[in-house]
Formats: C-alpha cells, sequence, structure tokens
C-alpha cells in the first residue's frame, strides 16, 4: 500500500470521485481520498491522500487554491457555469468599457460573503443543494464568508474575461463569475476553469490519470508520490529524544523537554513562541509520526493526528 500524497491532473468531465475510483483500481488500495472538490467541467490540480495521509484530507481541504478562469458575461445560467440550462441571454451593454469590467472585477478583492450555487454537494435541512436543483426547487442560501486574496492578469476580449485568482477555501469561482456579472448589470457565468495550484505544488507537476496508470504499471509510480508531510511545511518540526520515543509510540502526550527542535530550523521556536493550540510535526528517527497540539496552560503536548504502523 502507497502512503502519501500524489498531485493528480483532474481532466474534463471526471468527477474528483471519479478519479479517486480510478485511481483505487489503477493503485490496488482502498484507502485514498481527494482533498478539493472540481466539478466536471473543471480541471487541474487535485491532491489526492493514499494510505496514512488520508488523515490529513480535512487539513488540506482546508488550503487556499490559485485558478485561472474564464468568464462569459451577458449570460446565466442555473448551474452558474456554461454547462448548465441558460436562464437569461441580455448580452452586453454597449457602453460597458473595459475600464469597468476590471474595476468591478477587482473590487471583488477582499473578504465577502458569498452565496454558494444551488449545483453544489452544501447540505439544507439535510438534503444536498443540488437534489433540490434537480427537482426544480431553489431554497435560500446563507451566504458564507470567503476571501479573494488577489485577481490578477485580467484580460478582456468580449463577451468573455479571463483572470487568474487565488482565494480561500470554500470560494465558488463559479458564484464569483455570477457576482461580477450581476455587479455588472449584464449577468455572467463560468466559461472555464484550471485550478493551477494548492498550497505550493502547481499543475505543470501533475500527472493524468493516463500517466499515472503507466507509471503503476513500469512500478515507477513511488518517485511521484510524495511523503505524507509534504504539505505540512508551515508547522515547527520538533525530534523526539530516543530515551522518551516510547512515549510517542504510545500515542501519550509529550513535554517540550522529551523533545528537541530540528537542527534545520532557521526560527528559534523556544517554549515562550509557542501559542495555544498551535500544531508541531513529531518525527524519530527523521521519519514523521504525528502532528501534536500545543496545550499553553499544561505546558504539553497532545496527539493531534497519528500516523503510526
Amino acid at each position: 500500500m502507497f502512503d502519501g500524497i500524489i498531485n493528480v491532473y483532474k481532466e474534463q468531465g471526471y468527477t474528483s470521485f471519479d478519479v479517486v475510483a480510478k485511481l483505487r483500481g489503477i493503485l490496488k488500495q482502498k484507502k485514498i481520498g481527494h482533498t478539493g472538490t472540481l466539478d466536471p467541467m473543471a480541471e487541474g490540480v487535485l491532491m489526492v491522500c493514499l494510505g496514512k495521509a488520508t488523515k490529513l484530507v480535512d487539513m488540506i481541504t482546508a488550503k487556499d487554491k490559485e485558478y485561472k478562469a474564464v468568464l462569459r458575461l451577458g449570460i446565466t445560467t442555473d448551474t452558474e457555469d456554461i454547462s448548465g440550462k441558460v436562464l437569461q441571454e441580455d448580452g452586453i451593454s454597449p457602453n460597458i468599457t473595459k475600464d469597468q469590467i476590471e474595476s468591478v472585477i477587482m473590487s471583488f478583492v477582499g473578504s465577502y460573503d458569498q452565496i454558494p450555487p444551488m449545483y453544489s454537494a452544501i447540505k439544507k435541512d439535510g438534503k444536498k443543494l443540488y437534489e433540490y436543483a434537480r427537482q426544480g426547487i431553489e431554497v435560500e442560501r446563507t451566504p458564507r464568508p470567503v476571501t479573494i486574496f488577489s485577481i490578477d492578469n485580467i484580460n478582456i476580449t468580449l463577451p468573455t474575461v479571463s483572470f487568474d485568482v487565488h482565494c480561500s477555501k470554500g470560494t465558488y469561482i463559479r458564484s464569483l463569475c455570477r457576482d461580477i456579472g450581476e455587479r455588472l448589470g449584464c449577468g455572467g457565468t463560468m466559461e472555464a476553469l484550471v485550478r493551477s495550484h494548492v498550497q505550493s505544488y502547481d499543475i505543470d507537476d501533475s500527472l493524468k490519470l493516463s500517466q499515472i496508470e503507466e507509471l503503476a504499471a513500469s512500478k515507477d509510480i513511488e518517485k511521484y508520490i510524495l511523503p505524507v508531510d509534504a504539505l505540512l511545511s508551515q508547522y515547527k518540526r520538533y525530534d523526539i529524544l530516543e530515551k522518551h520515543s516510547k512515549y510517542l509510540l504510545n500515542g501519550n502526550k509529550l513535554y517540550i523537554n522529551q523533545m528537541n527542535v530540528h537542527k534545520d530550523t532557521n526560527t528559534c521556536f523556544m517554549e515562550q513562541s509557542l501559542r495555544d493550540k498551535e500544531l508541531v510535526r513529531v518525527y524519530k528517527n527523521d521519519e514523521f509520526l504525528a502532528l501534536y497540539e500545543y496545550n499553553k496552560e499544561q505546558n504539553l503536548f497532545a496527539p493531534y493526528k497519528m500516523f503510526l504502523g
């Protein structure tokens, strides 16, 4: 069984679940999970966790992401992307200038409350929104806070507008396109979407399912599987002292004097610099074994996620 993370290029036409199902067959293991849904019409980076790394799915899903999007102005659809049923097609006023369009797009940089699309897996009263949508029922959705960190490389060739967007978890680019169109007064829908980055992992390093299948057949796939801790570099690293390693292996609480800050750590992580509930990585003989959470009041670390055995 493989343990780690693989950077998959999700192609158009596949759901994220399709990718996981196919990987289970290719890699011949069941313990696989993806880290952030991409719509069937979208493509790009889908970080997939294997084996022990599946314990990290919820943490990696929470990462911010970067996309390349294409917005079609003058049209609205029920799915908020070009694959949906056209609800309105009014075209674009000849009085709208490129400067106005760019100004409206840039006005979304920052935090705002976004209403999620009806065609989404968000639940309301125990039922997924897309289930209501397929029955022709539109329900009231609670706006959710999202953050647009940046929008760059805006290219306006009406009726389409392309741009790069860096955003927080939970942001629907379809809904961002909808909101831009509404603010311009002409409507808008997403025409194309490519996820280009998840954290530091780039689309240029991603593998299509066909490539993964070839690599698995030739027994070379392990070279492309990132270690379990690959997306955890933002957390401080500690190494358990050998004489105290039994406490780690038993999943016990740990004290700071039972560990050393890793020798390659550039920042001075003294005890007083640790924040309450801060997560740290813990290793034994360079093997990543656990994430621990610091309890400032008790001045100790409690197990958060264990990766033993």
